[in-house]
């Protein structure tokens, strides 16, 4: 698909993700004609009449579903319902308008949340139905992996040419850093530069460390979601990320040392570690669509340190 003719609506074009591709897309040699971002404000996507409404205003002839309502482990078991029908809500009434209007393409962005708690490192895509996903992020797992199921089914009895892309944890400049839903990247960095400006002496980290995650630089995730949009037309799903995984209490240890932070790591064992394992099997996305990552992890975590030092003071307002 040449996405330079078309026009290309991004849910969640304004939030963390959706703003890298937008930059992504338009910072090619040849941009696209037409990037449209319908905003929550205008457009609560959870409700089927707005969604038609989106689709009557903007007419797009792709679309790529980046919103999502999500958080870290505390979000995730304190808004299991919520988290559960806003993001089924949402995919159900935009799948079902992009097939009613004929959208010549649909991008579904899933998550690794999908994945069954003891999923065998690295996570293959074949292995996402071996079991059930992690307890205190399954319903907005599970969620997200209907929306696969309903792209196939339409891919089936429809033709409507709809991919999935499960793309692991991502970080970076932009990143969520707010106190009760950010990410584990986000909310380590927030403690720790906040704990170098106040001078504590210690840093409280949820969990035992134990467990590890692999993270994906935010504008890596960018270029191969615009890489899949125009390459990819397969309906099995595809792993995204960086091939790579380290330990919760490696991260910190890592991210405390790039800020500064002379103090000591408690931790809060009460706290749960999520998902025992992360790491991701990218052989497919490299095969099918050339995908592969170009960040290191130390500098892709050093751009984001930096970032939050300089745009803080706004955020915090």
């Amino acid at each position: 698909m040449d996405l330079t003719k078309e026009r290309i609506a991004i849910t969640g074009g304004a939030g963390f993700l959706g703003e890298h591709l937008q930059q992504e897309l338009w910072n090619r040699e040849v941009p696209p004609q037409n990037l449209l971002i319908p905003h929550i404000e205008d457009y609560d996507l959870t409700s089927e009449a707005a969604v038609i409404r989106m689709y009557d205003d903007m007419k797009p002839t792709v679309a790529i579903h980046l919103a999502a309502e999500v958080g870290g482990i505390g979000a995730n078991r304190k808004n299991p319902g919520r988290f559960f029908y806003t993001n089924m809500a949402m995919g159900l009434h935009l799948i079902e308008h992009a097939r009613i209007r004929g959208i010549k393409k649909f991008v579904q962005i899933g998550t690794i949340c999908a994945y069954p708690k003891f999923t065998p490192v690295p996570f293959k895509e074949e292995d996402l139905w071996n079991g059930y996903p992690e307890e205190t992020n399954a319903p907005y797992g599970i969620a997200k992996k209907a929306l696969l199921v309903m792209l196939q089914a339409y891919r089936r009895q429809y033709g409507l040419n709809g991919i999935y892309l499960l793309p692991v944890n991502l970080y970076g400049p932009g990143d969520n850093f707010d106190s009760q839903t950010s990410h584990v990247i986000p909310a380590l960095i927030r403690k720790f530069c906040t704990a170098v400006d106040e001078g504590k002496n210690k840093v409280v980290v949820w969990g035992t460390g134990s467990a590890s995650r692999e993270f994906f630089y935010v504008k890596d995730a960018a270029r191969a979601i615009a890489m899949a949009a125009e390459k990819y037309d397969e309906p099995e799903p595809v792993n995204l990320g960086a091939g790579f995984e380290i330990t919760i209490k490696d991260l910190a240890e890592k991210i405390r040392d790039m800020t500064g932070f002379k103090g000591k790591l408690v931790w809060d064992t009460s706290k749960p570690d999520g998902q025992p394992r992360r790491c991701l099997n990218t052989s497919r996305a490299k095969q099918l669509f050339g995908f592969e990552a170009r960040m290191s992890f130390d500098q892709g975590l050093r751009e984001t340190i930096e970032w939050w030092r300089t745009n803080r003071d706004k955020k915090l307002l």
